[in-house]
């Protein structure tokens, strides 16, 4: 069982500069714990998302860590011009020196898409073409492409990643058919459903991979769940303060939504949601929360976060530090 940590760096009650600071320290704490993989979301226009550009905060974080690796889940690639994008995503695997790997999608927020002009109708359409056009640009020396969103003639690629043909790919989703269609193209995802609902998605996944990739003797891609966790000395403090970061940060999510009356989900619906998935505990309950999950899911890859919301640099430490030291060994023995 391999493990990342996730953040979405949400706005605090602290200065922005703060909250940057308190988050790169982290990942050197990642980096150091072993973590493989350090993701983090886009947002933009709303609390939910300190981060709206992924790249320039891991290319801040590339230079104070070693080992973890980078994967953006997700660059939301319908936002992007993507040559330039190809071009940036070049540059950090380079700096990183192979250690970027690429998430992309097309944008879950309609209001997010709507401030940037465009139509959440036409965002599928919109993502499919930037990939096409974002994976030329890194494989092939010249990029000539006509669709109907992005129109490029003979464009020469001088900068190419630094893995080759390109760096790994990623996706993040709640939805079976898009899982299954994932593992044909030998992609990583990470879902955020509870454990009983990530299974059926899991097994459309391994199930397509089998069929599309599995007598050719490689190993399966990631297959993940992503949870937020508190991790402390007894078990009542550890569900008190998870909660209270979990409430902040489910706060921000619901922001765009409430403000633009944009979903019939309620803050209270969201929140029972979102509670179902915390993972709090001592060291021990959290690795038994953990071995359910696995089981019920069929994941091969344990996602966790745990800076959220209003918790303080030294909870999130403090949490991190008990889960590096007596939860990760237990699942890699």
């Amino acid at each position: 069982m391999e493990f990342g940590a996730i953040d979405h760096i949400d706005r605090q009650d602290r200065p922005i500069h703060e909250t940057y600071e308190s988050r790169l320290k982290l990942l050197e704490l990642y980096d150091k714990a072993g973590f493989s993989t350090f993701h983090l979301t886009e947002h933009h226009f709303t609390p939910l998302g300190l981060a709206p550009s992924p790249l320039v905060f891991m290319a801040a974080g590339s230079q104070i860590t070693k080992s973890i690796r980078f994967a953006p889940l997700v660059l939301i690639a319908t936002l992007y011009n993507p040559l330039r994008l190809a071009s940036e995503i070049c540059m950090l695997d380079h700096l990183t020196n192979g250690r970027f790997e690429i998430g992309t999608g097309r944008g879950v927020s309609g209001v997010e898409l709507g401030f940037f002009n465009v139509k959440e109708a036409e965002a599928p359409a919109i993502y499919n073409e930037a990939m096409d056009v974002l994976m030329a640009a890194l494989t092939q020396d010249c990029v000539d492409y006509h669709g109907k969103y992005f129109d490029f003639a003979n464009v020469p690629i001088e900068l190419k990643p630094l893995q080759k043909p390109h760096p790994p790919l990623w996706y993040a989703t709640n939805g079976a058919e898009s899982a299954a269609n994932m593992a044909r193209r030998n992609t990583n995802i990470v879902t955020l459903l509870n454990a009983t609902q990530a299974r059926g998605v899991i097994d459309a996944y391994k199930s397509a991979w089998q069929e599309a990739h599995g007598a050719k003797g490689g190993g399966m891609p990631k297959v993940g769940i992503a949870r937020n966790v508190f991790v402390a000395e007894n078990d009542a403090l550890a569900r008190e303060r998870g909660l209270f970061g979990n409430k902040a940060f489910y706060e921000s999510l619901v922001y765009l939504w409430r403000k633009y009356n944009a979903t019939h989900f309620s803050l209270d619906e969201v929140l029972r949601s979102g509670n179902e998935t915390l993972i709090t505990g001592t060291p021990q309950s959290v690795r038994a929360q953990i071995e359910e999950d696995i089981e019920k899911s069929g994941t091969n890859y344990f996602v966790a976060r745990f800076a959220y919301g209003n918790l303080s640099h030294e909870e999130s430490v403090r949490s991190l530090d008990l889960f590096a030291s007596e939860v990760m060994p237990h699942f890699r023995r």
